[in-house]
Formats: C-alpha cells, structure tokens, sequence
C-alpha cells in the first residue's frame, strides 16, 4: 500500500471522510493541508529532503477566503505538482460530475483515479487507491458510461470553438471573422452553419441555445 500520501481538501468534512478511509487502509504517513499553494510546497519541500509522496488526493474546487492563492482549482494544482513531481500517482475527490470535465482531467492532467463525492464515497475511494496502487486507472462504473457517452459524440476542437463563440454571444453570421482573424478554417458562414446543423441534428437538438445549454452540462465549455 502506498506509505506517504498528501490530502488537499478544503472542507473539514471531506478531509474526515478521506482519514477515515485511509485509516482503514492503514496508512500512517498523511498530510493534510486546506489550501493549493500549501499542498504545492509540501510536494516540494518532500522533493527537498528526498521523501516524496507517493499519492496526492485533491478536491477540484476550492473556496476562496482571506487568504489569497495562487493557485485557484485543483486543476491548476495537478499540473503544477506533475511539473515538480511526474510520476506522482493522483487521484480527485470531487463533488463535480460533468462528463467533460472528467474526461480532461484523465486527459490533459494524466490523474490515476476519480471518486465522485456521494453517498458510499468512503468504499469508492478504497477501491480507487486500490486500484491506483496496482497500476490501473480507476473511474466508478457510472461516471465510465458518463464519459463514454461523451467520447461518443467526438466533439472537435472546431466544434467547441464554435459553441463556445455562441455561448458568449457572438452572432453566427459574425463568426466567420473570428474564424478568418484566428486563422482558423474552414472560415465561410456556409461551412459553419453547415457543422452547426450536422451537431444539432446528431443530438437530436433543434437550435443552438439547446446546442449551448448541452455541452455546459456536458462540461466541455
């Protein structure tokens, strides 16, 4: 099992439930710290006396308080850890539960495993440090279809683009010069609207505030 672990978690509660679990597990060597910045200094200083962590358990969402932060989300934190220390094993413990979300932080932040705050959280979170210890990724068996069901749309970087230009009220007919100004192609209103009507229809959704409101639930913008 793994000796040293790091928890970053800023509500009491959840910091207790993941005692508890490790607790059960027998891990002795935990730190816990409430803020980002604290949990990043922590993994440098165990770098520095050459003790490093084996497992860091983070939340994704951080609330803000009097003091100030570099670094905001658990996000950010995955990523400036993984430069300082790449082969840490992590795993998010998070109320979140967008499939696009998820999806990215297996994606774009290489996390070993995702535990999804809920009822029964305790027995998840065993088996996600169970199977992150052996090597295997780990995502409970919903969340699996959840982010399945998402690759299986395949939205392309071209496809968020757009969305999210609408998202943010541009017009459509005024997208084009973004495209152009970007260099971004294809560029034509034509092709555009095009991509706009295949998305639309393959949803099964009929205008675009459906389109918008579909991948905000989605998580991808």
């Amino acid at each position: 099992m793994f000796k040293k672990i790091l928890i970053a978690e800023d509500h009491e509660m959840g910091s207790l439930s993941v005692q508890k679990t490790l607790e059960d597990l027998n891990v002795s060597d935990v730190d816990y710290v409430y803020y980002c910045d604290d949990a990043l200094a922590k993994v440098q200083k165990s770098l520095r006396e050459k003790k490093p962590y084996d497992l860091l358990i983070t939340d994704l969402n951080y609330e803000e308080d009097h003091l100030r932060q570099k670094i905001k989300n658990g996000k950010e934190l995955i990523l400036k850890i993984k430069e300082e220390q790449p082969d840490l094993k992590v795993i998010v413990f998070s109320a979140e539960h967008k499939s696009g979300v998820i999806d990215s932080l297996f994606t774009d932040c290489k996390i070993n495993g995702y535990v999804r705050k809920a009822r029964n959280d305790s027995k998840e979170l065993r088996k996600a440090i169970a199977s992150v210890y052996v090597g295997e990724n780990y995502l409970s068996l919903d969340l699996k279809q959840e982010v399945k069901k998402l690759n299986n749309y395949e939205f392309s970087t071209y496809d968020i683009t757009l969305i999210t230009l609408l998202s943010q009220g541009v017009l459509q007919k005024n997208i084009p010069t973004y495209l152009q100004n970007n260099n971004i192609k294809p560029n034509s209103l034509s092709s555009i609207e095009k991509r706009l009507n295949t998305l639309k229809e393959d949803l099964q959704i009929t205008n675009n505030e459906q389109l918008i409101a579909f991948c905000k639930d989605l998580g991808i913008i």
